[in-house]
């Protein structure tokens, strides 16, 4: 019964490796298709809220997922893996629950794609770095490191670009696209969270009373800190409230590609799933004090 368990598993994980890519190229093309060229004025013409999320999420997220983990004794496999999701730009959920909380959806919206473009450059710079800190036995001659930068292009920037592209071209189509496209890619990132869940369920289990608060308390400590920043930085709660859902809502999905697919150890995919898991249950506190914040002024 065991090894039966075992051999299913081991399908499971195999089919998630191969259609995880396309999953993810999909999420991420239907965040393109809300996007056009145009929307990036925004950056320029009011680019306080765009600095400070993109700072939150490019620089505060990997350098206190770092420093944690300078004094927090996990392995040198978790740790990267802690690191890759730690790297990964924004989670499309994050525009989603950002409305669903009242906040700036616009800017959630542009902080995702931007962070989402800086990926090829920003993910594999991370990932290389991390794994010749954390596992210096690995040779850096060893490291993947043109397949990383490839391979985030294909599956994350270039459909943002598809999709942008698309829309720049034909919005109408786009907006008929992605009446379905969306909700479909939410559907699918939650059944890449719950496949690579399942097919790790035994190493996730082995893991979980060290990975579980680690995870936990680096959400907590990055969304606080989008808060504080952007209300310290003059922006309205709307706009702290895109900001820290956004430094707290990863691609996940993409954090398990880069693991699973790039690197190919499901040890490395744990943090991701496991925050995966995590930071849909803070988002939800979040939302619901935002709801009731909103009733009292009521």
């Amino acid at each position: 019964m065991e090894s039966a368990n075992i051999d299913i598993l081991l399908v499971l994980s195999k089919l998630l490796s191969r259609l995880l890519p396309l999953g993810l190229a999909f999420i991420m093309f239907s965040l393109g298709l809300t996007l056009r060229i145009a929307d990036f004025a925004r950056v320029f013409v009011n680019p306080r809220g765009i600095l400070i999320g993109l700072f939150l999420q490019i620089v505060i997220l990997p350098l206190a997922a770092f420093s944690l983990l300078q004094s927090w004794s996990v392995s040198s496999v978790l740790a990267v893996g802690i690191m890759i999701l730690a790297g990964a730009p924004g989670g499309i959920t994050s525009n989603l629950l950002t409305q669903l909380a009242r906040g700036d959806t616009a800017l959630s919206v542009m902080l995702t794609a931007i962070s989402s473009l800086a990926g090829m450059v920003t993910v594999p710079f991370i990932v290389g770095f991390s794994i010749s800190y954390f596992m210096p036995e690995k040779l850096v001659t060893d490291l993947p490191v043109s397949n990383l930068i490839i391979g985030v292009f294909l599956v994350s920037t270039l459909p943002v670009m598809i999709g942008l592209t698309i829309n720049q071209i034909w919005p109408q189509r786009a907006r008929q696209i992605s009446h379905t496209a969306k909700p479909l890619s939410t559907g699918i990132f939650l059944l890449i969270v719950l496949g690579a869940f399942i097919s790790s369920w035994q190493v996730m289990m082995e893991n979980i009373s060290v990975i579980g608060p680690f995870m936990l308390l680096l959400n907590a400590l990055i969304m606080i800190a989008g808060w504080l920043m952007a209300l310290g930085g003059g922006l309205s709660r709307p706009s702290a409230t895109a900001i820290a859902l956004e430094g707290g809502l990863q691609n996940g999905a993409l954090g398990i590609f880069v693991a699973l697919t790039l690197l190919r150890d499901e040890t490395m995919m744990i943090p991701s799933i496991t925050y995966a898991l995590i930071m849909n249950i803070t988002a939800a506190v979040m939302i619901f004090w935002r709801f009731k914040k909103a009733s009292h002024r009521l």
